[in-house]
């Protein structure tokens, strides 16, 4: 299992990425959120594009934007490994997945807790992730939905059944007390419960064991 390190809602997001780059961490979660598509609003590219100068880990991109096909020429220029979008967004799902694969960039689509997950099965042989929200998407620090773990059953049988390669990450609310039941995740991403520990490689090496 690989942990994706979120630093939505840190004050300090130059020292936390500092801190992050040291650790054993997989990958650094950039959360970008547009003010429409959730009610929150993050940080623009310009400032986010500087995220290179306190890290060398790879970017696990998040677009909670309802236009994200835009945004995908900017983030490609950065470290970025994966970069997910969800399903109720005004631009083609297709056109994002052809338009991250020239750059050699893996796309994931977002499963929003309410969405049914069959909904992604459609385009499980074109992408290369499954996001599944086991929060409301656009804040930090909510509890983990337990209908999550489902889902995550349900289309880990699903990809099996294809015999496809497609990953399953989860975001949201993964604590040191409900990660046992992650284990057969690909990926988890974890904020607060690193961020705000004393020890972040100590709190990263207890979620993988």
């Amino acid at each position: 299992m690989k942990i994706s390190a979120s630093f939505l809602g840190v004050s300090n997001i130059a020292q936390t990425l500092r801190k992050l780059n040291v650790t054993d961490v997989d990958y650094i979660h950039v959360d970008v959120m547009d003010g429409k598509y959730v009610q929150n609003k993050t940080l623009p590219f310009s400032e986010y594009s500087t995220i290179p100068n306190y890290t060398r880990k790879r970017l696990d991109v998040h677009l909670m934007v309802k236009s994200p096909l835009k945004m995908v020429d900017d983030y490609a220029t950065l470290n970025v490994a994966f970069i997910s979008v969800h399903l109720d967004i005004k631009d083609k799902i297709d056109d994002i997945i052809e338009r991250c694969h020239l750059y050699g960039i893996k796309v994931g689509i977002a499963i929003n807790p309410k969405d049914d997950i069959s909904s992604v099965y459609p385009y499980l042989e074109k992408i290369d992730l499954v996001l599944i929200m086991s929060v409301e998407p656009g804040l930090p620090g909510q509890e983990f939905i337990k209908t999550s773990l489902s889902k995550i059953n349900m289309v880990k049988e699903e990809i099996k059944k294809r015999g496809l390669k497609t990953l399953v990450s989860v975001d949201g609310g993964v604590t040191l007390d409900n990660v046992k039941y992650l284990r057969d995740v690909d990926i988890i991403v974890s904020g607060s419960t690193i961020t705000k520990s004393p020890d972040f490689q100590e709190t990263i090496t207890k979620l993988r064991s």
